[in-house]
């Protein structure tokens, strides 16, 4: 049975940056057993956003993907402040935030890009936490996808 840090490596995806807060905040806590993060965006391997709203100027696949690239920030930060996906023992909850138009009906299909990616890292038991996917009228710099997440450590 692979670790989680096996099982990203046999994805051949790279991690961005993990971001830097651009508010007063801290982009993750630990309380005991429990890692908090806080709200990422879709941070790209050279660090720039990836940019839009979906149903306007990204369609609903690109969104997915931009979820994605969310789901690798996440990453990012977890292994820059713990040191290893291995230490984190299952996803708790996700809430996903979607900028997109008022008719957008998706957003659980977008999300699935950050949900997929935790699936395949820690597995089907331990990577599939409850989940809110939500539709949002604007995100912070006009990023089509915000995410934040509860994990549990080992």
């Amino acid at each position: 049975m692979n670790t989680p840090e096996q099982n990203f490596a046999e994805l051949g995806l790279n991690l961005p940056p993990a971001p830097k807060p651009l508010g007063v905040y801290k982009p993750c806590l630990v309380d005991g057993k429990y890692l908090y993060l806080s709200g990422h965006g879709t941070v790209q391997d050279d660090g720039s956003l990836i940019i839009g709203r979906i149903g306007e100027t990204i369609s609903q696949d690109d969104g997915k993907l931009a979820a994605r690239q969310v789901g690798l920030a996440m990453l990012a930060t977890i292994k820059a402040n713990i040191g290893s996906l291995d230490k984190v023992k299952r996803v708790i909850k996700v809430l996903g935030m979607v900028n997109c138009t008022a008719d957008f009906e998706k957003h659980p299909f977008i999300i699935n890009g950050a949900s997929e990616l935790f699936a395949k890292v820690w597995g089907e038991e331990n990577g599939i936490g409850v989940r809110s996917a939500v539709g949002m009228g604007s995100l912070p710099d006009n990023i089509p996808v915000e995410i934040e997440a509860l994990f549990e450590l080992f």
